[in-house]
């Protein structure tokens, strides 16, 4: 039997909860809102887990039994505040082009696929657009950033950064993290380079495109960050202006200003801090901002917490097995 490590297997392949409790406001018993879950992916898993304690549930174990499409790995999730429905990426397998995006209730029910194999190339990182009710992600192997409507229709491609032919291969061109600033109108997304090759980038583009701009030619796109070890995902504070990522060059969780200062290099700037050291190669992150603290995963199999400034880290799991994608909900 063929065995694989972590990297050439990824490589090839909030509902608003209610506490039973209430609070007093202005003189009257209102019902305490809970704190949210984590939602996170393991290759072929929707898992969810309640980090004041206990053991991780399984949503869905989406496996095809039947090979009615590629089982590849899961990488990014997101949950509509709305609706409670979770929403993931899997990869397929790189060299096919066959990319799909699935979704489910909150309880695991109902498992969906709303982009069909195909339908994207390699997708990583995705969020929601709650307000314009668009799913954004970024996809590795196709070099690209492109979004949808919720029910997967109207797939539209923002910004190419290769060309999936010719530039196969060019992981200085692979696409995988992404955030979103709506109020500004902003999407940031990262090119993760070779492996802790110093080629990382952080670039933002404008959701809506200047006219005449194609996917090609983004006279918008700014470069934030360069010569990153290899950034993966990310999340934003948007009240204090902080971007958050996680870096599997040097297994770190990281933020910085998202305003750079007028005239920056972005090769050489001297804001970003390390928060988180030591993941067995770190990927996801995600912000719980009411409660000032944030979770990352690592392909190793853990998941963490810490504070927004890196204090209190410590280990809610350490599976040793793939983990990839979480988000608070």
């Amino acid at each position: 039997m063929t065995s694989f490590n972590r990297r050439q297997l990824a490589a090839g392949l909030g509902g608003a909860f209610v506490l039973a409790g209430c609070e007093s406001v202005g003189g009257q018993a209102q019902p305490a809102v809970a704190p949210p879950k984590l939602f996170f992916l393991g290759q072929a898993k929707v898992l969810m887990l309640d980090a004041a304690g206990g053991s991780p549930v399984t949503l869905v174990d989406d496996s095809p039994k039947d090979g009615s499409r590629p089982s590849g790995v899961n990488d990014g999730i997101a949950v509509h505040t709305a609706t409670g429905q979770i929403y993931w990426t899997n990869m397929g397998r790189a060299e096919k082009d066959d990319g799909f995006i699935m979704r489910c209730e909150r309880d695991g029910s109902n498992v969906t696929t709303i982009v069909t194999p195909g339908g994207t190339f390699t997708p990583k990182q995705l969020k929601i657009d709650e307000r314009a009710a668009k799913l954004y992600w970024s996809d590795r192997e196709g070099m690209a950033v492109q979004r949808c409507n919720l029910d997967g229709s109207n797939i539209e491609t923002l910004v190419v950064t290769g060309n999936p032919v010719l530039d196969a291969g060019d992981q200085s061109r692979w696409c995988v993290g992404l955030a979103l600033d709506p109020s500004r109108g902003h999407v940031y997304f990262t090119q993760k380079g070779g492996d802790n090759a110093g080629q990382g980038l952080i670039r933002r583009i404008d959701m809506r495109a200047p006219r005449g701009a194609t996917p090609a030619n983004r006279r918008d796109m700014v470069t934030l960050f360069s010569r990153l070890p290899e950034p993966i995902d990310l999340d934003l504070d948007l009240a204090s202006r902080t971007l958050y990522w996680t870096d599997r060059g040097d297994n770190t969780v990281s933020r910085a200003p998202m305003d750079a200062p007028a005239g920056f290099d972005p090769a050489t700037r001297l804001d970003r801090q390390i928060l988180v050291r030591g993941l067995k190669e770190a990927i996801g992150v995600a912000l719980d901002l009411p409660r000032r603290r944030m979770a990352y995963t690592s392909l190793g199999g853990e998941i963490g917490v810490a504070s927004l400034d890196g204090a209190g880290a410590r280990m809610l799991v350490d599976s040793g097995g793939m983990l990839t994608g979480v988000c608070w909900a």
